[in-house]
């Protein structure tokens, strides 16, 4: 095990605190705004305790067009096919997360689209990131657990 380095203080020897190691991440993603009869679909993740409810997207692969990123993982998490209207805006955050080595540096890039849905049926996606697609009348929106970027997509949306 690799020890601190040492340093003299005052005539008397002490050893210097390591400070921790930060790891930057960057996660470019792409998420689905689609609105019908006053609803907006949302699906809930179950990477964070509690679960939370979430715009259907994802992260974007390297090489992937963000506009079919956006389309992959609408079909993925909520079994529609849509058609990419117009890009709303990007949403940008940091965020610090305390790790085994130290902190991750994470920033997030959110690059938010609004869709149409142009065919399949709801259905919920298994073995995934979420595990129930649904939709929410607006208005019970503010209620629910749920990522803080929902409401930034529906703001850019205009409902």
């Amino acid at each position: 095990m690799a020890r601190a380095p040492l340093a003299w203080d005052a005539g008397t020897m002490m050893r210097m605190a390591q400070s921790p190691e930060v790891r930057r991440r960057l996660r470019v993603a792409a998420y689905a705004i689609g609105l019908r009869d006053g609803q907006v679909l949302l699906a809930r993740f179950i990477g964070a305790q509690p679960h939370e409810w979430t715009l259907p997207g994802g992260g974007v692969e390297h090489g992937e067009d963000p506009a079919d990123a956006v389309l992959r993982e609408l079909t993925e998490e909520t079994g529609y096919a849509g058609r990419v209207v117009r890009l709303l805006g990007i949403h940008s955050a940091r965020y610090e997360f305390p790790r085994d080595y130290g902190v991750e540096d994470h920033h997030a890039l959110r690059i938010m689209y609004e869709v149409d849905l142009v065919g399949g049926e709801l259905r919920h996606e298994v073995g995934g990131t979420t595990d129930l697609a649904r939709w929410f009348p607006l208005d019970v929106v503010a209620g629910l657990e749920r990522a803080g970027f929902v409401d930034i997509g529906v703001a850019l949306r205009g409902a």
